[in-house]
């Protein structure tokens, strides 16, 4: 038997298509049929106990949502029916890398999950404060998550395993710019916006669909610590978010957001220059224009913070009608894996605590499981269609189906140059380039200071290989980290 070790599933079968998943074409929906993609996150989602495997650092606050402007040409959801409507809401902010414990000024990115209490049922966005991510398929996920947390031999953080990763992912550098400018280190949450960050798709009573982003521009307006700051808080009160968001809102200031989205009609998402679903890209203003929705407030805090706030779970899978989802690889990731953490952590009946469960109507033929507490059912049957019970179908809400342009089913290479998909390059440079002196510095000054944490007989390596991208993004920009590195660079090698 042959001593190469080979890359194989749980059950030993070895496979290749670690980084891609299977899609019904280039940029289509991800098959069921993709056992590995299910089997990495399934475990992954499995990894820690009891506290969430991300963004287990969070505070949260109950609002309401007010509608400001009528977006009922591009949606039938209920909660935009009206100018003035309201709807109660739960909002939970994190960070992502750190553990519950961990200081909430760290560098990093963060949660930014909203529950709407919608009469047709709940509606969870689970975004972020930044628009994009670091990767484009969730099969890469829980490696790049690995490089986030502790390394297995030391038992601590590494920028060494995070650059290596980064550096070997260009697609990570959009996410990699913005995580160290000084948008990576926000003063506490009410100064952050938040970003839906997918694409998600709207359908109007036309049955019509549009495809959407989601921005929460916060009122309070933009402010960040410094990296110095950041850290010296860190030490100080590493509960400082906590306890900002806590007594505004325990004082009477309530912070405040504007929603407003970018709305793509559904044939142009074919031809547009970039992939509109490509977490890693976004889509430029001028192209799309922000269009003003309404405002969330956050006026309640938590009477319980386990109750209320450990206790709730959110899923991108969590939409109401009017609402729905789009070709994007990692939101189709993220539907399966969201509530398979929820029934790990806690329990398969984890929507009936209250903070979960819907206020208006839940009828279905769901039964027993770990701590059901809302009488069971009853005597009423538990299976469907029956002749003895109430509960009917309204096709009213029966869903739009996905168009599907490509029908070929393939492990598609994410980066493909022949799709067009594998300029990395573009946006993070275009976004450098309209950063504030003050904030190019601090950028640089935060990137040189966590590269040269690199350490190790692959350090030299690495650095490099990452050098090339920043020079791809911007030439000043990566002659910058380069000098601030002690890295002498040779312009021709780097212009190959």
């Amino acid at each position: 038997m042959s001593n190469e070790k080979k890359l194989t599933t749980a059950s030993g079968r070895p496979f290749v298509e670690k980084e891609d998943s299977l899609s019904v074409g280039r940029r289509g929906p991800l098959l069921l049929e993709d056992y590995v993609l299910h089997e990495s996150m399934a475990h992954f989602n499995r990894e820690r106990i009891p506290e969430r495997v991300v963004h287990a650092k969070g505070s949260g606050a109950f609002g309401t949502f007010t509608v400001t402007n009528d977006i009922t040409k591009y949606t039938r959801a209920k909660m935009f029916s009206e100018i003035g409507k309201k709807t109660d809401m739960l909002a939970r902010f994190s960070t992502v890398g750190g553990e519950k414990g961990s200081a909430d000024s760290d560098r990093d990115p963060r949660g930014f999950a909203l529950k709407f209490y919608t009469e047709e049922g709940n509606w969870d966005l689970v975004g972020n404060n930044t628009p994009v991510f670091f990767i484009k398929d969730p099969k890469k996920f829980a490696d790049f998550i690995h490089t986030q947390k502790r390394h297995p031999f030391t038992n601590m953080k590494s920028q060494t395993m995070r650059w290596d990763y980064w550096s070997l992912n260009p697609e990570s550098l959009h996410q990699v710019l913005i995580l160290m400018s000084d948008r990576g280190t926000p003063y506490g949450f009410r100064h952050m916006n938040g970003y839906g960050s997918h694409t998600f798709s709207l359908i109007n009573d036309k049955d019509e669909r549009f495809y959407v982003k989601f921005h929460f521009k916060t009122d309070q307006g933009i402010k960040n610590f410094t990296d110095e700051e950041s850290v010296k808080m860190a030490g100080e009160n590493p509960d400082f978010a906590q306890q900002d968001l806590l007594e505004n809102i325990e004082k009477g200031d309530f912070p405040t957001w504007t929603l407003k989205i970018q709305v793509m009609p559904e044939e142009e998402a074919q031809n547009y220059k970039w992939n509109p679903f490509d977490l890693t890209k976004v889509w430029p203003h001028d192209d799309y224009p922000l269009i003003e929705v309404g405002k969330m407030e956050l006026n309640k805090n938590a009477d319980n913070y386990f109750a209320q706030i450990e206790q709730s779970a959110f899923a991108p899978a969590h939409i109401v009608d009017g609402i729905g989802y789009s070709p994007d690889k990692m939101l189709q990731g993220r539907l399966l894996s969201y509530p398979d953490a929820h029934r790990y952590r806690l329990g398969a009946n984890y929507e009936q605590i209250p903070v979960n469960r819907c206020p208006y109507m839940v009828n279905n033929y769901q039964r027993d499981g770990f701590m059901r507490v809302d009488g069971n059912g009853g005597r009423s049957e538990n299976y469907y269609p029956n002749s003895f019970d109430d509960i009917n179908v309204d096709e009213k809400y029966k869903l739009k189906a996905p168009r599907i342009t490509d029908a070929e089913a393939e492990w598609f290479d994410r980066n493909s140059a022949d799709a067009g998909d594998n300029d990395h390059y573009t946006q993070p440079g275009n976004l450098y380039r309209i950063m504030s002196d003050e904030a190019k510095s601090n950028l640089v000054s935060n990137t040189v200071g966590s590269m040269s944490q690199i350490e190790g007989e692959k350090k030299d390596e690495i650095i490099m290989r990452q050098l090339c991208h920043w020079f791809r993004a911007d030439s000043e920009l990566g002659g910058r980290i380069a000098s601030g590195l002690g890295v002498e660079i040779n312009m021709e090698e780097f212009a190959r």
